[in-house]
């Protein structure tokens, strides 16, 4: 679907637009289109009709979001264009830049600051719990989730240096996510996803990954990918989601767990996506592996290293 000055006109609350743009950043299905009214910006993100049961409870979801404070785009209009068959979800536009653009740009407390900024508007997210009876346990859900990405990776052929120890440390901690709290996961928190504005956290974005579970587990992207862009950012998260402590063992114990089972995850994952970037993935594989010493140790030593350039 392109969003145009004509098909504009069909949605109610983009009456008045003088400008769209595409915004063609991400993995997502949905187009997205930054559109300019006489008082503001507005984010509108339009999609199959195939989808719109799914982006309704998306929908919802914003507006839970609205109810904790969390800092992301409010939801304002949702509906469907028969004729054209998409529906479209009209939200408040986010100012500001890309976190994992701008991050670098910063001084280094600047970045532990937003980093801990983000913790805390993600212990807001996670206050969201699931309606009870909706959602079965969180670890019948993915255990069997892993199974099958154990078997498709072991069918690849494409194997990382050091997968027999990390198969071998998930099998021997697996139990951990027995009795897991099923609370509200973004599921794609990380720095490419924050918007920054005048040095702050302006807003979280892109919550169409979301899911239930283990609060713990929306840490994986920190070790998987924020790091590359920010390790004083990554320590904020951590301290300002924990009140300004250091997480216990249990933390690293479940966050470690979840580390190893996503990288045999990646590996299936941009096979389907994107296997051009194969080398790329394995290269973030290989040095989370560094980062745990193959998995002897559980809090990373980007992280036990602490304060150091503060």
């Amino acid at each position: 679907m392109q969003l145009t000055q004509l098909t504009a006109l069909e949605i109610p609350c983009l009456q008045g637009a003088t400008e769209i743009i595409e915004i063609k950043k991400g993995y997502s299905t949905d187009r997205k289109f930054r559109v300019q009214l006489e008082n503001g910006k507005v984010l509108v993100r339009s999609f199959d009709m195939a989808q719109v049961e799914v982006k309704r409870r998306e929908f919802e979801v914003l507006k839970a979001m609205e109810q904790y404070n969390v800092l992301c785009s409010r939801p304002l209009e949702f509906g469907q264009m028969m004729e054209l068959g998409w529906g479209y979800m009209v939200l408040s536009y986010v100012e500001g830049e890309d976190g994992a653009d701008q991050l670098p740009h910063y001084p280094v407390e600047q970045q532990y600051a937003i980093g801990f900024q983000a913790g805390q508007e993600l212990d807001k997210i996670h206050q969201y719990q699931a309606p009870e009876g909706t959602v079965s346990s969180w670890y019948d859900r993915k255990l069997p989730k892993h199974k099958r990405y154990v078997e498709q990776y072991n069918r690849l052929g494409i194997r990382f240096k050091g997968d027999a120890q990390v198969l071998s440390f998930i099998e021997e901690h697996l139990e951990l996510m027995r009795d897991r709290p099923n609370l509200f996961q973004h599921d794609d928190y990380h720095v490419g996803n924050l918007i920054v504005s005048g040095g702050k956290l302006a807003g979280v974005i892109d919550f169409n990954r979301y899911d239930w579970g283990d609060p713990v587990h929306e840490f994986l992207k920190v070790g998987m990918f924020s790091t590359e862009t920010s390790i004083p950012f990554c320590i904020g998260q951590i301290r300002g989601y924990h009140q300004n402590q250091d997480p216990d063992e249990s933390f690293w114990k479940l966050y470690s767990l979840y580390m190893a089972m996503c990288l045999i995850s990646s590996v299936v994952w941009i096979q389907k996506v994107k296997p051009e970037e194969t080398d790329l993935m394995l290269a973030t594989i290989h040095r989370v592996l560094e980062d745990h010493d193959g998995f002897e140790r559980l809090m990373p030593k980007w992280y036990a290293a602490g304060d150091i350039g503060l």
